[in-house]
């Protein structure tokens, strides 16, 4: 058994190229933008011991090409013969956490079926952002490397397949993203895709069918850039470059013994009993801004902004975060649980979990509001809310150091120093 694998390696590696040496993939390098977006790419197989611990990759790494044949081959080369590709039209790694039920409510995920095949197989690998171009060559390098062409299939001609273990098969589903545009909200539209794969994984169930499964993106749902590549021009920045226009100020920066929380908004109005005041020239750029109250750690943190006499009285706005590690997306993310606004001794609670973000970036949104006009992020407990809250072009991001195994060893990540250079950066009206 174990010589007749080996042949069958020996004999595969002489048929395909590697990815990054197919004659075609340098003409793709003349999309030089099309380098600033990556996809997640999520595979698991029904055989054991296909990718090994040391196949994940560390948090903020962007797997290339040449990287992205070394996790598919051992699965193409050792594993089973029949191969599903999930192709979805837009898709990004915060579509996992936006839809994934992750905070807790689990029934309330988009994912479902996917979650569970991922708890069930032997083998399974997520990488968080693998290069747009490596994934655009993917169909066909598999292709190459099964010596099988691609079959588009739904449910009702997968059903009528014969497939066989023994011989090699590229199944090809396309499943459909639509924006807030369409008819469908992405939410429904996630879960109907998830439903198909559900039913195509019980369809191969059924039939004692081995396979090894993909899913990814034809290109992503959300472009943003990469902090950690900054200097590189590539991947996410935290802190997006301001228009030319638009007045910079400096960001809010809680500190203990590094920056900790980052706030910043083009513009900060509130309003009580619909009276308005913008708070925008008392909060940024004020070195006497009163931050008593301010808090953090590796799993919560707590930016209190306090002013005297706003609306006759001491007003403290409390933005409260949290921090954790959700395996569905391979991350650390932070979600702004809640805001609190603290007056006269009474508290109006606002729901805001919406603001969400992988731990080493900040969320950024051209509102967060308690205005429906204005997307409505900031939902109050209690309606109707004597308060109401617009943050302009806000951008929030708490961070920190933890462990992080990546290129084989323990290595550790201090993404407050990302936050530190970008808060320099801006400070200086550079703009990151």
């Amino acid at each position: 058994m174990a010589a007749t694998a080996v042949a069958r390696v020996q004999a595969r590696t002489r048929q395909a190229p590697a990815l990054w040496q197919m004659r075609w993939l340098p003409l793709l390098l003349m999309a030089v933008a099309a380098a600033e977006q990556q996809v997640p790419l999520v595979l698991w197989s029904s055989d054991r011991g296909l990718w090994g611990p040391a196949a994940s990759t560390h948090e903020g790494h962007i797997t290339s090409d040449m990287q992205l044949s070394t996790y598919l081959d051992p699965a193409l080369e050792l594993g089973p013969r029949n191969v599903l590709l999930f192709l979805q039209d837009k898709l990004s790694i915060e579509d996992f956490t936006a839809y994934g039920g992750v905070f807790g409510n689990k029934q309330d995920s988009a994912f479902s079926n996917l979650e569970n095949a991922l708890d069930l197989a032997p083998s399974s690998l997520v990488l968080p952002a693998v290069d747009w171009y490596a994934v655009s060559t993917l169909t066909t390098y598999l292709q190459e490397k099964l010596g099988a062409s691609p079959l588009h299939v739904d449910l009702a001609t997968l059903r009528e397949l014969k497939l066989n273990a023994s011989l090699p098969a590229l199944l090809l589903i396309r499943l459909p993203y639509t924006s807030s545009s369409g008819l469908m909200a992405p939410r429904e539209v996630l879960t109907g895709n998830d439903e198909v794969i559900g039913q195509v994984l019980s369809t191969l169930k059924s039939e004692d069918v081995p396979y090894t499964a993909a899913l990814t993106a034809v290109r992503p749902s959300r472009v943003a850039r990469d902090v950690a590549m900054v200097a590189g021009g590539l991947g996410r920045q935290l802190l997006q470059k301001q228009s030319v226009s638009a007045v910079v100020h400096p960001p809010v920066s809680y500190n203990d013994t590094a920056p900790r929380i980052l706030f910043w908004a083009q513009n900060f109005s509130v309003a009580y009993k619909d009276h308005w005041e913008d708070l925008t020239s008392l909060t940024f750029g004020v070195q006497e801004l009163n931050l008593t109250g301010s808090f953090w750690n590796d799993s919560f943190a707590r930016l209190s902004l306090t002013y005297e006499q706003l609306f006759g009285t001491t007003v403290t706005f409390r933005f409260i975060l949290a921090n954790g590690f959700y395996p569905v997306s391979a991350r650390h993310w932070f979600t702004m649980e809640r805001l609190e606004i603290h007056s006269n001794g009474s508290v109006a609670y606002f729901n805001a979990s919406q603001v969400t973000g992988p731990s080493v970036y900040s969320f950024h949104c051209e509102y967060v509001s308690s205005l429906s006009k204005n997307g409505n992020l900031l939902v109050p407990h209690l309606q109707p809310s004597l308060w109401q809250m617009t943050l302009q072009d806000f951008q929030v991001g708490s961070v920190g150091s933890r462990l992080e195994r990546g290129r084989g060893r323990e290595q550790r990540l201090d993404e407050s120093q990302h936050l530190w250079v970008c808060a320099w950066a801006w400070e200086r009206g550079m703009g990151m």
